[in-house]
C-alpha cells in the first residue's frame, strides 16, 4: 500500500497518517469539505469517510464546469451540495474582462467561496504545482483568520493519490480516462493552449456561449473608448488571443498591459 520510508529506513503508512490527521483536527460541527470532483477531492473524501469524521461537502459550480464533472457528481456523490454563484461567470466576464494565468478574478470568487468559520478540508498536495509546494498540512485563510484549512493529503503523490483510487475502488471522473490530467473549469488559464483548443472542439456550445461574452466585451469596451481593446478587430480576435493561438504574435510591451 502507499508507504515511504525516512532516512532512518523507517516505514510510514500514510494513508494511516491522513487519517489520523482528519481524526486530531476534527471540530465539533465537522469539517466543511471542498469537493471538485477531481481524483484528489475523491480521496479526500473517502479518507474522511474511512476516519469517521463528521463532514458537510460542497462542489462550488462555476456555470462553466465540464458537463460530465457535474453529472459524476450528481450520480456517485449525491451528498454533495451543489452551490451555485450568484452570477454566471461569462455574464461577469463582459464586465470584468477575461482572467489570464497571472490575472485571476475568478479562482476566489468561483471556487474558493464558502466555509467561512469553519475548518476546510482540501485536496492540495505539493506535487500539483511549484506554488502549492509550499503549503502547509494546516494553516489559516489569510483573508479571513475565522476559516482555517487541513490538507490530509499534502504530501501524497499523483502515483499514490492513483493507487489509493485503484486500491479502494474509488470511482473517478471519466475525464481522466479521455486525456484530462487535471478536472476544473472548462478554458482555463493554467490550462495548455493544447488542451484549452481541444476543450473548444469538444464543447462546441460551451465556446459559442464563450465567444458571444467576449464579442459583447468588445463592444462594452469601445463603447467607452477603452484602449486595451485596439489590439484585436473584434471579440473572436480576442477569444482566440486569449486561447493562447495569437500570443506570441504580439508585441512584448501589450502583453504586459494585461499581465
Amino acid at each position: 500500500m502507499i508507504k515511504e520510508h525516512d532516512l532512518f529506513g523507517v516505514e510510514t503508512d500514510k494513508i494511516q497518517i491522513a487519517i489520523e490527521r482528519l481524526k486530531t483536527f476534527e471540530p465539533p460541527e465537522g469539517y466543511y469539505l471542498a469537493f471538485s470532483g477531481g481524483k484528489d477531492s475523491v480521496v479526500i473524501k473517502a479518507l474522511a469517510d474511512i476516519a469517521g469524521v463528521k463532514y458537510d461537502a460542497h462542489y462550488n459550480m462555476t456555470t462553466i464546469d465540464p458537463p460530465e464533472l457535474v453529472q459524476f457528481i450528481k450520480s456517485e456523490h449525491p451528498d454533495v451540495e451543489l452551490v451555485l454563484p450568484e452570477e454566471p461567470f461569462l455574464r461577469q466576464l463582459e464586465t470584468r474582462g477575461f482572467p489570464l494565468r497571472h490575472r485571476r478574478w475568478c479562482c476566489e470568487e468561483y471556487k474558493e467561496r464558502g466555509g467561512l468559520g469553519r475548518i476546510v478540508v482540501t485536496g492540495i498536495r505539493w506535487a500539483e504545482s511549484t506554488n502549492r509546494a509550499s503549503r502547509k498540512m494546516v494553516e489559516s485563510c489569510y483573508k479571513d483568520t475565522t476559516k482555517r484549512y487541513i490538507n490530509p493529503v499534502i504530501d501524497w503523490s499523483d502515483g499514490e493519490v492513483w493507487e489509493f483510487i485503484k486500491s479502494y475502488n474509488i470511482p473517478y471522473c471519466e475525464l481522466y480516462d479521455q486525456g484530462f490530467k487535471r478536472i476544473g473549469c472548462l478554458f482555463c488559464p493554467f490550462a495548455s493552449t493544447k488542451q484549452r483548443k481541444y476543450e473548444v472542439f469538444r464543447y462546441p456550445k460551451i465556446a459559442s456561449a464563450f465567444i458571444r461574452a467576449f464579442r459583447q466585451l468588445y463592444k462594452n469596451r469601445r463603447k467607452v473608448n477603452n484602449p486595451s481593446v485596439d489590439r484585436w478587430k473584434d471579440g473572436d480576435a480576442m477569444f482566440t488571443w486569449w486561447l493562447g493561438a495569437g500570443k506570441s504574435k504580439q508585441h512584448p510591451d501589450q502583453l504586459a498591459l494585461f499581465e
